[in-house]
């Protein structure tokens, strides 16, 4: 498991399978305006093209100012320091990223799909079969398998 301690609006935190075999990473980032957790295949990676490359897909965690007005009506500091976890299956196909203990993305490499609490942003099918991304709804039941297999 990877993790890191941060303040809403700069955050970057990268893991990579636990299998090396598995060429997957998962990255969380607050760039300031919002947060967003990528899929990413290193094997995409190539010289001078950068991190955008290796994307396979992108789920909002969260915007900023959305969540400061939460922590607001919540009566909670905003710049309270929270924790962002990032811990992947024991096949090193699946990674689910928590913030505060709470599961916000879970990634499925082997079944080429994301679920997200907030279920944004969705695109039509590339029609290729690559990577769903028409739908990105949060799924317990995808939640429950990946506890029950990781705590097994």
């Amino acid at each position: 498991m990877d993790s890191i301690e941060f303040q809403a609006g700069k955050v970057k935190l990268t893991s990579f399978s636990p299998l090396p075999e598995h060429p997957w990473r998962v990255i969380f980032e607050d760039e300031g305006d919002a947060a967003y957790c990528y899929a990413c295949d290193g094997r995409l990676e190539r010289a001078g093209e950068g991190f955008d490359a290796t994307v396979l897909d992108a789920m909002l965690v969260y915007n900023v100012q959305a969540l400061r007005s939460a922590d607001e009506r919540a009566e909670e500091n905003f710049e309270r320091t929270r924790l962002a976890t990032i811990e992947w299956s024991r096949d090193g196909q699946r990674a689910v990223l928590r913030l505060d203990g709470v599961p916000q993305v879970l990634i499925d490499f082997a079944e080429r799909c994301g679920y997200s609490r907030s279920n944004f942003p969705n695109f039509l099918d590339d029609g290729h079969g690559n990577w769903r991304k028409a739908s990105h709804a949060w799924s317990d039941t995808a939640m429950q398998a990946f506890e029950a297999e990781s705590y097994a």
